[in-house]
């Protein structure tokens, strides 16, 4: 079993620089990857949330490889091997700045060392872990070889042999008025010993320690440097052998575990992201990722950034489901204005893309389409630097969707049309939507245009929901009806004192 990749079990063309898709800011993703990296910033973790696979057997690759570490002790032997390799980057970074070669020369020293370890340390972790998918599993074949290898016995023992002869390294300093000589250790008697033993049977009770601390300071003043230049010279062949030791394992670390610290933060990271989310029991699933568009489904999903931002407000997250049969191919969000229309939009287009990365997604169980590419179309302010009106903006940024999209894309949009008049609204949005079906493309059309449900047998109804008891009040949920306005009428009226009891209450007053 050979590893080549913790993310890619075949090679699909990735490109190291991916760049944020367009439809990111629409669906809020980028707020999602910002959260989810921002502590990560030196893995440059970013391009690898920005690419959708493109091929089934790579999702399920990825699904095992983060089951495999959600289990809590594969987790804590990652973040323990991350501690590591963080502290281990850190002191390399501060050697650059270090005036004193011989001190360069020890950090680097007891940083191979703690490199050494930590990979021992891991491959023991793992290999004392239920492991099931091949991506780990393979990491782990290659650790044992890796640690069998001859280059890397020799690394370790030619560290043990040096950390074990500068920890022997002894000196005494005379000091006299402004001059230090440093000389090898003789065996010089401890008079300061001595006189703590004669003074011993004069003590009567413990007194204020006076005694200077020496505080292990990462870089050496001059006059510490100057002593090490002396020991050095006493210790001769042991400090040319540690110069030595600096140039034959300058590139002490390997590629293939320095390409698996960073790519298996793409995991730890986005689980570390979902935990406030499933600690307040929201759900989350492996999806289904399939190829035909005949059942897709999620059960009790949710729009995750708002999701986590609620959630760091100790506020409610509601769920919602959704499901598309046989030929239904596009969902028509309508009802009152702020009751989760555009949240349920967003969340529809999150979750397919996060089950493309080959992630856990939100809800309790997910069947999901394997798409080629999604396309938001969501309102924006009209920009003096086109030249152009909101409907015309509209309307040139629709062609380009239905010019690229094709009958395994996604295309979402938002509340189109809504410069112009309800008729011309009408018509040019029944245009649109004819094309989609045409495309037979998965979509989510949020509206205000009820008739719309009426358009084709492809079209599934979904409207925002009101309380029972009060329909002023939205309950944020989305359910699959057929829509009437009349909640979303009746809720206008409310608001302006116009419903039957107002009008006949204000009668009885006047």
């Amino acid at each position: 079993m050979i590893f080549q990749s913790i993310l890619f079990k075949e090679e699909e063309g990735f490109n190291p620089n991916q760049q944020e898709p367009e439809f990111f800011e629409d669906l809020n993703l980028n707020l999602i990857v910002d959260e989810i990296t921002k502590t990560k910033e030196a893995y440059d973790l970013k391009p690898f949330f920005y690419y959708s696979l493109k091929n089934i057997e790579n999702i399920t690759y990825r699904q095992k490889i983060l089951k495999d570490i959600e289990q809590k002790d594969v987790f804590g032997a990652l973040k323990e091997f991350e501690s590591a390799m963080n502290y281990i980057r850190g002191g390399l970074q501060k050697t650059e700045k270090l005036s004193c070669k011989y001190q360069k020369e020890r950090w680097f020293l007891d940083s191979v060392d703690l490199y050494c370890a930590s990979v021992v340390k891991l491959h023991s972790s793992l290999s004392e872990s239920s492991l099931n998918s091949e991506g780990l599993l393979s990491f782990k074949a290659y650790l044992e070889s890796y640690i069998a290898s001859d280059k890397f016995k020799e690394m370790l023992e030619h560290t043990k042999v040096l950390r074990q002869g500068l920890d022997e390294v002894k000196y005494t300093l005379f000091i006299k008025e402004n001059k230090i000589r440093v000389e090898n250790y003789k065996n010089e008697k401890d008079y300061g010993k001595t006189i703590l033993e004669v003074f011993e049977r004069f003590r009567q009770f413990d007194v204020e320690d006076f005694k200077a601390e020496f505080h292990n300071l990462e870089y050496a003043n001059h006059i510490e440097i100057e002593i090490l230049k002396c020991v050095a010279q006493l210790n001769r062949a042991l400090f040319d052998d540690l110069e030595r030791y600096c140039s034959t394992y300058e590139n002490f670390m390997d590629t293939h575990i320095k390409k698996f610290d960073r790519e298996v933060q793409f995991y730890l990271s986005y689980l570390e992201y979902i935990k406030p989310l499933e600690d307040l029991q929201l759900r989350f699933c492996y999806p289904q990722t399939v190829q035909s568009k005949d059942d897709i489904q999620n059960q009790e999903g949710f729009d995750m950034a708002l999701g986590y931002k609620l959630a760091k407000e100790d506020r409610a997250v509601v769920s919602n489901d959704f499901y598309l049969k046989g030929k239904e191919r596009i969902i028509i969000v309508t009802g009152p204005n702020q009751g989760g229309k555009t949240t349920f939009a967003r969340a529809f287009g999150q979750i397919h893309f996060l089950a493309s990365l080959g992630l856990k997604v939100p809800g309790s169980k997910a069947k999901l389409l394997l798409f080629d590419n999604i396309f938001t179309h969501f309102e924006k302010e009209e920009s003096i630097q086109t030249l152009i009106g909101k409907l015309e903006n509209d309307l040139v940024r629709i062609k380009d969707i239905l010019q690229k999209a094709t009958d395994r894309s996604i295309i979402i949009m938002n509340e189109i049309f809504s410069s112009t008049s309800l008729h011309d609204a009408l018509f040019l949005a029944q245009q649109v939507l004819n094309e989609i079906i045409k495309i037979d493309s998965l979509c989510v059309f949020v509206t205000f245009l009820d008739a719309l449900t009426e358009l084709s047998d492809k079209i599934v109804s979904m409207t925002s929901t009101v309380r029972d008891d009060d329909v002023s009040l939205r309950t944020y949920k989305i359910k699959r009806r057929q829509a009437d306005g009349i909640a979303y009428a009746i809720s206008i009226a409310k608001k302006h004192g116009l419903t039957y009891e107002c009008l006949v209450d204000r009668l009885k007053r006047d």
